[in-house]
This record gives structure tokens, C-alpha cells and sequence, in this order.
């Protein structure tokens, strides 16, 4: 700590933590109740030593702050925390260990990961991490970038897009563009995706939802195998947008490039969701690096728990199965999680979040409630209450699904199941697809909840992606390295007849007519749509279900897809389209209004495991297009050609409208391209099909 203070220094203000930005200078202000002393770490490039060292004296309750005159934006610090060092207690402090401030707004990527620098414990000790490392890391660790939020927003207005007309595209900010087919001026970055907005615009899309997108840390053991942290849900900055989707023009330029883009998706309409992990961080367990929260307040920032008799905090509860749980419980964290969220919307403009393992966030006397703190501090928040919530209803320990509160809207895993498992062919499957189909009424409408807080899905990106579902019957993870045990062996995925690629046309053909059927079952659902990006051109993952580690062809988006594979294109296209023209909800009556059939107008035969026809007809609200038409749709899962009896109205006419086993052009039939069913009484039904009719007035 030698490097001399060649300025004057002031106490600082408490009132807002992190690195805030004056005319004067910066004022720093960082929690940390368990602290002894810390210091301030200032540098003037990237990879080299300090240029100024500034002891805070000032502490304030449990903040520690202080005020540096002629600081600007792009100034690179770094806190060092001393403390005890006795992680049987809990503590972790190591003053030889530079660490991030939790509430950067914008951090830069370690230079170097070798020889353990980024361990505050000595990784060759037998006893681990009870013998503290004492190297100096200031050069290669993680820079914190002071910010300047002042940002040109040119009258950006959100869309305001009400969560039933939401059409949501879930994709990876980077392998949206990073593949060479995407002809972008900067592949893989902030300013790249916005080169593609128009193709987004061009399919209906009205809501991205990005994967994590805060800063995150790659671990040591992936980068040693060649691999990486592709996915990024190991957060390590909440408030800073991840430089590894910057242009690297300086640190912290990666504000203005995200920014940037959210201003342009908000031009054209289209709404942004973020993906976001506070229920665990990048520094795993005991035997994890140390970054930030577990160099600053180990004991407040996560959950601790007992490793043996005479170790009463040794070890972290760990809800998520990444090492440790995030303390939401505690009210420094709620803060900093309820800061962060509120800087997201109110100085980045998104839209909304995804919640990552949201159930560990409604954590209440250790068990899941909908009363827990983090969802009363979120209704009753004036900013956050408004924007859009979605919950990812499960951890590895429980499953939520329809228990959240009001207002939270949930990826719905009981329609994906049911959706595949119909679609393949699986026996006893009815009953269950016409609870999904409905929206899940049965778990929504019946707690007073409306059917699009339901987020249907069939594909994440979490597992197949559409193509795969129906290319292959089990995973091919060979490439992560693990020997094909990482990812869910329970895909409910069937190949069609062959294993993978295949030049079997009737196969390819099968497969295609699969995947229409899919989308039909995704789009003319109630409840909110989800679509994996890249479902709608056939992307593939060579049936890898778990590219969390893929930064490659294997993940990304191939654009020369979208010409290749332009007929699955074309009727997806139509798919979004057709879900827009008709509002399938009443606005009196949260539940909707079907009628159920089997083949011949009878009473489905719900208890029957082999009944697999499965028609139903509904009156959808009107929208703009037609005048309160009656659609009636048949689902046969049968592997054979059935007729199928039409209901008869009075003074209407069925017309054509999807049949999903007809090629391309002849498939799916909209506005003028419409035709009368020439017979009018039944239809003949192809094998694995689906076929919707609409009937108009004569």
C-alpha cells in the first residue's frame, strides 16, 4: 500500500452506493459491515499497477465512503478489504485481493486466470481455503469503470406492449450474430444484434428476451478445457452491462453500445427482457474464486451453513446447485438486487425480467411462499411493480409452477412437457394437452390469475432446440467435454426414423410437418407464446441439449438457414400473424370458451390412453380482421389418414386455413390466399397432423 495520495480527499456522501459521477469528481461509497478497513484502489490503464491507493476512513453505519476530487468517466478502480481471514467463521477478507464494486456499472474482464491469482486462498494448500494467499492481483483482476450515465435517449418511448399480445423471442445476445453468415460490421456485439432488428420486425416479434446480459465470470476449469461460460449465468456485476458483447472501443463503453440498442429494438416496437440471476453469483462455493461479494461481506452476501462441528459457517447453503445462494433475506442485498433491477429499467429502459431459479428468490423461513420479502418489496415498489415479471417457476430442490403471486407471469413447463410428449405420440396425453391448450386454466384461472401470466413454451434454450426435438432421440453433449452426462436425459424427443442428419426425404419431409405441428400447437394456444430464436429457420445443435459452454457454430444462429429453410420460415411467419388477428381471450371471462370433440363429434375419450384425434372449436374475440369467426381445429397424432366430421353452422362455410401435413405455399392459407373446403361436411385428416378451419358467414 505505498503509492502515495497526490490528491486532496474528501468524507463523501452515503446516499447512494457505487461510483457516483459530479462535475467535481466521484464520489464511492461500498457496504460492508464485517470490514476492518478498506481501500480504495485507483489505476490508469488496464494491466498495470495501481496509480493511487486511497485508505477510507469515513464509515457510516455499515457504508464506507469517500469523495476524489477530478475524477471523470472511464476512471478504473478496485476495492481491497481487510478483515479477519477465517472462513470457518464465515470471513473471508484478503487485503492482497483486488475486488469489484457491487454496484459497477461497468467492469472489464480479467487479463489472466493462471497460477490462481483470483483465489483468495492458496489453491496447493492441503487445508484449502483456510490459508490465505497473500499475492498481490491488482494488475490482472477485474476493474470496476466509473460511468457516465448522461446517455442521448432521443425520445425513447417503450412499447408498452400488454403481456397478452406478447410474442417473446428468447436468444443469446452474441450468437444472434456472431456467425459469419450474419454479414454484420460487428459480429457478436450490442451494435451487432441492431444490424438485425429488421428481421425480428420482418417475423412479428414483439419481445426479446436476452440471456444474461449483467457482467459474468468464466470459470477457471471450463477455460481449461477450450470451452467458456457461453450461456453467462454466473453474474458478477448487477448493474453492468457484460463487455463481452462490447466492441472494446474503452472500458465502459459496453453502457452506451447496450443502450444503443435498446433505443433501437424500442423504435421498432419490440420490448426488452432481460435474463437475470440474483439468486446465486460467479464465486461459487468455499473453493470459488473471490471477485467481489466474498472479498467484501461474505457473512451478508450469501447464505452460510455448517461444515463440521468446530466450522459453524464454513460451507454456503446452496439452493442452485452453481455452489452458493445469494442472501435476498438480508436487507443489504435486497437492496442491492431492488437497486439493480430499478437502474435497469429506469436508466437502461428495459421492459421486464426473466428470474432466473425465481423460486430460491421467494425463499421464507427456508421454504418457497408467495409472501416471501422479495415479492412484497416488488408490489409494493413504484417502479418495479409496473414492469413485466416472468418467473422460471423451479430450482433443483422444488417446483413452483402456478404459485406465484398476481401480476408474475411463468415459463410454463407442464405445456412444454405436454406438447412434446402429444406431438410424438405418446399414449394418455389428451386429457392433459386440452388443460395446456386452454392455458392452463387449471393452474391460473382458477386463483383468479388470467391465462397469459402462463409463458408457453416447447423449446428453450435450455435442451433441443425445435429441429432437434424431431432429429433426435437421446443428447449428443459429447463436445462439453463430461462424456454425455451433463444435460436431461428426459427430452420426450422422437428422430422421425433416423438418428441425426439424414438424406431420407420422407424423413426430412416428417420432420418438417413435425415442427408445423409444434408451432401450431405453440401459437394457437391460450397463453403467452415463447420462441427459441432460431426455431423458426430449423437451427441445430447436432442434438446437444446443453451449450452452455458452446461459443461456436454449435450455438449461434446461421443466417444461410433462413434460405435454406425458408418454407418452415414462411409458415412461422404466418403462425405469429394469424395469433395476432385473433384475440382469444374475453375480457369478461378470464376462461375460454371451447368445445371439445373427438373425430366424429362425440365426447373426446378423455380416459382412453390411445385416443389420439383430438378437435376443438372456439370463437376468438375480434380483433380487426374478421368478424367473430368460429375456428375449428383438429390435432391428429394418429400415424394414419382419418376423416374427421365438421360441425355445421347455419349460413357460414368452412374455409381452409392450416394443414400442416401440405408442402410449402399449400399449408397455411391467409386473407385472399383463402379457399372454401370443397366438401363441407368432413375432412380428411393426414397422419401426424393438425388442421384448422375457419368457418365465414355466406
Amino acid at each position: 500500500m505505498s503509492v502515495p495520495i497526490v490528491r486532496e480527499i474528501l468524507a463523501g456522501s452515503v446516499d447512494k452506493l457505487g461510483a457516483v459521477l459530479s462535475a467535481q469528481g466521484v464520489n464511492f461509497a461500498l457496504y460492508s459491515k464485517y470490514a476492518k478497513e478498506v481501500f480504495l484502489v485507483l489505476f490508469d490503464k488496464l494491466n498495470s499497477e495501481p496509480t493511487e491507493i486511497i485508505k477510507v476512513e469515513n464509515k457510516t453505519e455499515q457504508v464506507w465512503h469517500v469523495f476524489v476530487p477530478g475524477l471523470k468517466a472511464g476512471q478504473l478502480y478496485g476495492y481491497k478489504v481487510g478483515g479477519d481471514y477465517n472462513p470457518k467463521e464465515g470471513l473471508r477478507f484478503n487485503p492482497h485481493k483486488l475486488l469489484i464494486d457491487p454496484y459497477a456499472k461497468a467492469i472489464t474482464t480479467p487479463s489472466d486466470h493462471a497460477n490462481g491469482l483470483l483465489y483468495a486462498y492458496d489453491l496447493n494448500a492441503e487445508e484449502k481455503d483456510l490459508v490465505m494467499d497473500t499475492r498481490d492481483n491488482s494488475v490482472f483482476a477485474a476493474k470496476s469503470v466509473v460511468v457516465d450515465d448522461t446517455f442521448d435517449w432521443d425520445h425513447d418511448k417503450k412499447p408498452a406492449i400488454e403481456a397478452k399480445d406478447l410474442i417473446i423471442y428468447e436468444t443469446h445476445l452474441r450468437g444472434f450474430t456472431a456467425s459469419p453468415s450474419s454479414h454484420v460490421k460487428n459480429p457478436g456485439t450490442y451494435s451487432g444484434f441492431i444490424e438485425k432488428i429488421p428481421y425480428l420486425k420482418n417475423i412479428g416479434i414483439n419481445a426479446v428476451e436476452l440471456l444474461p446480459i449483467q457482467e459474468f465470470y468464466v470459470q477457471d476449469y471450463i477455460l481449461n478445457k477450450g470451452l467458456t461460460n457461453y450461456w453467462g449465468y454466473d453474474t458478477i456485476g448487477y448493474f453492468a452491462p457484460s463487455s463481452y458483447y462490447s466492441t472494446y472501443e474503452k472500458p465502459g463503453s459496453q453502457v452506451n453500445e447496450f443502450k444503443n440498442l435498446v433505443k433501437a429494438l424500442h423504435k421498432a416496437g419490440i420490448e426488452v427482457i432481460l435474463d437475470v440471476v440474483y439468486n446465486h453469483t460467479a464465486e461459487g462455493s468455499g473453493l470459488g474464486p473471490t471477485l467481489c461479494f466474498k472479498g467484501i461481506d461474505n457473512p451478508t452476501y450469501y447464505y452460510l451453513a455448517q461444515a463440521a462441528e468446530d466450522e459453524p459457517y464454513r460451507a454456503y447453503r446452496d439452493d442452485t446447485g452453481c455452489g452458493n445462494t445469494f442472501d435476498i433475506a438480508n436487507p443489504a442485498v435486497m437492496r442491492l438486487v431492488l437497486d439493480s433491477l430499478t437502474y435497469w429499467v429506469e436508466e437502461m429502459h428495459v421492459d421486464g425480467f426473466r428470474f432466473d431459479l425465481a423460486t430460491v428468490l421467494g425463499h421464507k423461513d427456508g421454504e418457497f411462499n408467495k409472501e416471501a420479502p422479495f415479492f412484497k418489496a416488488i408490489a409494493q415498489h413504484a417502479v418495479l411493480k409496473n414492469v413485466k415479471l416472468i418467473a422460471e417457476p423451479w430450482d433443483i430442490k422444488t417446483y413452483q409452477i402456478g404459485n406465484f403471486p398476481n401480476g408474475w407471469m411463468e415459463w410454463n413447463g407442464k405445456f412444454r412437457d405436454t406438447v412434446r410428449k402429444f406431438i410424438k405420440g405418446d399414449e394418455g396425453q389428451s386429457s392433459e394437452l386440452a388443460r395446456r391448450v386452454m392455458g392452463s386454466a387449471d393452474i391460473y384461472a382458477e386463483q383468479g390469475r388470467p391465462v397469459y401470466e402462463s409463458i408457453n413454451f416447447i423449446t428453450c434454450h435450455d435442451g433441443f432446440t425445435l429441429h432437434d426435438l424431431f432429429a433426435y432421440n437421446q443428447k449428443h453433449n459429447e463436445n462439453n467435454q463430461e462424456e454425455n452426462r451433463d444435460g436431461t436425459d428426459d427430452n420426450s424427443s422422437w428422430n422421425c426414423g433416423a438418428e441425426g442428419e439424414t438424406d431420407d426425404q420422407a424423413i426430412l419431409q416428417l420432420r418438417k410437418q413435425m415442427i408445423k405441428n409444434a408451432l401450431c400447437c405453440l401459437f394457437f394456444s391460450f397463453g403467452t407464446p415463447m420462441v427459441l430464436g432460431g426455431d423458426e429457420v430449423m437451427r441445430t445443435q447436432k442434438g446437444n441439449n446443453n451449450v452452455w459452454c458452446q461459443d461456436n457454430e454449435l450455438s449461434w444462429f446461421d443466417w444461410s438457414l433462413i434460405e435454406k429453410n425458408a418454407d418452415i420460415l414462411t409458415f412461422f411467419k404466418k403462425a405469429v400473424t394469424f395469433r395476432k388477428m385473433y384475440s382469444p381471450w374475453d375480457p369478461s371471462d378470464q376462461k375460454p370458451h371451447i368445445q371439445w370433440f373427438d373425430h366424429i363429434l362425440q365426447d373426446p375419450k378423455w380416459d382412453d390412453p390411445t385416443f389420439k384425434t383430438l378437435c376443438f372449436q372456439f370463437k376468438p374475440m375480434e380483433i380487426k380482421t374478421h368478424n367473430s369467426p368460429v375456428l375449428f381445429v383438429v390435432l391428429n397424432i394418429n400415424h394414419e389418414e382419418l376423416a374427421v366430421a365438421l360441425p355445421q353452422h347455419e349460413n357460414s362455410e368452412w374455409l381452409e386455413y392450416v394443414d400442416t401435413a401440405r408442402p410449402s405455399g399449400e399449408d397455411f392459407f391467409l386473407g385472399e390466399e383463402e379457399k372454401v373446403l370443397t366438401q363441407q361436411n368432413q375432412r380428411l385428416c393426414a397422419g401426424r397432423s393438425i388442421v384448422i378451419l375457419r368457418g365465414k358467414t355466406k
